[in-house]
């Protein structure tokens, strides 16, 4: 037996280094694309005015370029990216479904629905009146933009304590909390279309532009904001990673291990639908990305919650930064809903996992 854990350890060493280069890799694969994504666009930057800027020696329309309009959406992106990519893992594991993310439980469309409330309801777009608010005496009115992005938050929120309420009090499997937060988001889209009846031809267009998931808004404070957000729940997450690891065992085996499987599972799920809401809540959905990022990440590193916490984040950074500059890149003034890119990415996963799991 210690003959055959001494063979073992190096073994494990081994892949722990091997999984550790791999990490350092998609690290700095994404300071690359950062370093493209900022020199792409239409306004043409060279290399040593590029450096220059980040090197904070640069003036001009240059710097301000890179410092007020690119940089920002970059960083939104990759922030984005690393707190969708630990929203989607969390969600798999914690579900032990393949097919969960916030977009298949509800949490992004709860988070339309709240701001498309507050932008026709409230008129918290910018509008002084619409279709439903015809005389502003009397009405409650939001003009703050800011709130549309609360009432989004609230949505997405709202959305994750239906399903941790039916979790809790029906103890419903990890299956049946995929097919409620399938049932979820058809309710929320409903009322979303509805509030779209009502509304004005401008507070549609608003919410439409809304819905399509764009990284280009960004602002520092809602940065920081994610950023701080993000910190905390890798944290969370790495700390729980072997509770993780057990639960990937099965829940009889974590039990026996000592794991409190219901308390872990929500809160795990808690924290990931808090930081997919406030993506949601800032940047509009983009959808899919908290499926695909995952599967990508167990393809490199495997099911060790030690390396998959942090490939996962890298991975989903790497894929929303990527199609974020892909969609300014293909339009020469302006850019494509990075949303949009995602669903194409994301959606022909998704049915490849339908079919995989009807075939066995």
């Amino acid at each position: 037996m210690a003959n055959g854990s001494g063979a073992a350890k190096p073994l494990y060493q081994s892949g722990v280094r091997r999984r550790i280069l791999l990490l350092a890799g998609l690290l700095g694969f994404l300071c690359v694309l950062v370093l493209l994504a900022v020199a792409a666009g239409s306004y043409p930057l060279s290399w040593s005015t590029l450096l220059q800027a980040l090197a904070g020696r640069a003036e001009g329309t240059a710097s301000l370029v890179i410092w007020n309009v690119r940089m920002p959406r970059i960083l939104a992106a990759v922030i984005s990216g690393w707190a969708l990519g630990l929203s989607g893992m969390a969600a798999q594991s914690l579900l032990k479904n393949p097919l969960a993310s916030p977009f298949t439980l509800g949490i992004s469309q709860g988070s339309a629905f709240g701001a498309a409330f507050a932008i026709v309801f409230l008129g918290a777009g910018g509008f002084s009146s619409g279709a439903l608010r015809a005389g502003t005496e009397n009405a409650f009115v939001l003009h703050n933009l800011c709130s549309v992005s609360l009432f989004a938050l609230a949505g997405g929120l709202l959305a994750t304590i239906v399903i941790l309420l039916l979790a809790l009090f029906r103890k419903l499997a990890p299956e049946s909390i995929i097919l409620a937060g399938i049932a979820l988001s058809s309710l929320f889209v409903s009322g979303t279309i509805l509030i779209q009846y009502f509304a004005t031809e401008a507070e549609v267009a608003s919410v439409v532009f809304w819905t399509f998931g764009d990284v280009s808004r960004s602002t520092w404070n809602e940065i920081l904001v994610i950023a701080a957000a993000s910190v905390l729940i890798s944290l969370f997450f790495l700390w729980n990673r072997w509770d993780l690891n057990a639960l990937t065992a099965g829940e009889d085996t974590a039990r026996g291990l000592g794991v409190s499987v219901d308390r872990l599972r929500l809160s795990g799920m808690f924290v990931a639908a808090l930081a997919a809401a406030l993506v949601t809540a800032f940047h509009g959905v983009i959808a899919f990305l908290g499926l695909l990022a995952p599967h990508i990440a167990r393809r490199l590193v495997g099911s060790d919650h030690q390396m998959l916490v942090p490939c996962s984040a890298l991975v989903g950074a790497l894929l929303l930064l990527a199609a974020d500059t892909l969609g300014r890149s293909l339009v020469g003034s302006g850019s494509l809903p990075v949303g949009v890119l995602t669903s194409f990415m994301g959606a022909p996963l998704f049915l490849y996992l339908l079919l995989r799991g009807a075939t066995r």
